[in-house]
């Protein structure tokens, strides 16, 4: 079950955390990965460990924010069978305090980025009569998020793209789902907690894993897995849908 053999995969910021994670397990499985990155060496832990692996995988250096580029090095790997939308960024801020500079910034990359790789994966999915697209979207998709004002706009626009973009091809076997995770433990939240919590790592560490009702954060892994399925033959009468990963986030806190 879940092969991805012969399939190609196209994985948006797959060089690390969540993409990481995606992009090796679907290698695994069998799929020839092409992770796109901001530049190769972003890249290259990824690609190293998933090559000694035995997994088959390219790295493309890629702004998804510059239409040029994404077409650009979409038409180089050619018909592909999978696009995985996952490359994003973060802000911290409520309305009154997001700069202009800092909205654009997010819109750019979270909500036009995604835009770019699904205007230029459809002709290539057409080539493959059909494919699957998972976009990551976010708990901040569904419910408020405090301080997270531009990201969750940004989120909220991805789910409806995938609404969207699940309608409008269903016709031509191109499937898209999205998954809203809630707080995944990744090198980036490592780093975030050191850069704005200096010298209380550990107890805000422990704070924000306590958010999920189920007292951890997510592992990358945990989302691989739900990206596999939904990008396996399996899933083949889903579309249209969003998973949340959440640890009763959503459901659990009252």
């Amino acid at each position: 079950m879940f092969s991805l053999k012969n399939k190609i995969a196209v994985v948006t910021g797959g060089g690390s955390g969540i993409g990481k994670a995606i992009s090796a397990l679907f290698a695994k499985q069998g799929a020839t990965v092409h992770i796109l990155e901001l530049t190769e060496e972003s890249s290259k832990v990824a690609v190293e460990e998933i090559t000694n692996d035995g997994g088959k995988v390219f790295a493309h250096a890629c702004n998804v924010a510059i239409q040029k580029e994404v077409s650009a090095t979409f038409e180089k790997i050619g018909a592909i069978n999978i696009l995985v939308n996952n490359a994003g960024i973060a802000h911290i801020g409520k309305v009154d305090t997001t700069s202009e500079a800092d909205f654009d910034r997010i819109m750019n990359v979270n909500v036009k980025g995604v835009y770019n790789c699904l205007h230029a994966a459809i002709p290539q999915l057409r080539q493959s009569n059909g494919g699957i697209i998972v976009n990551m979207a976010s708990i901040a998709s569904w419910v408020g998020i405090p301080d997270r004002f531009a990201y969750s706009t940004a989120k909220g626009a991805v789910m409806a793209m995938t609404l969207s973009v699940a309608k409008d091809y269903i016709s031509e076997n191109i499937r898209c789902n999205s998954i809203s995770p809630a707080r995944v433990h990744t090198p980036f939240v490592d780093g975030f907690i050191t850069k704005t919590y200096p010298g209380q790592e550990a107890e805000m560490f422990e704070k924000l894993s306590k958010t999920q009702p189920i007292g951890r954060m997510a592992k990358p892994e945990e989302v691989a897995a739900l990206a596999l399925y939904l990008c396996s033959d399996e899933a083949s009468f889903i579309s249209g849908c969003d998973y949340p990963i959440d640890g009763g986030f959503i459901k659990l806190n009252n």
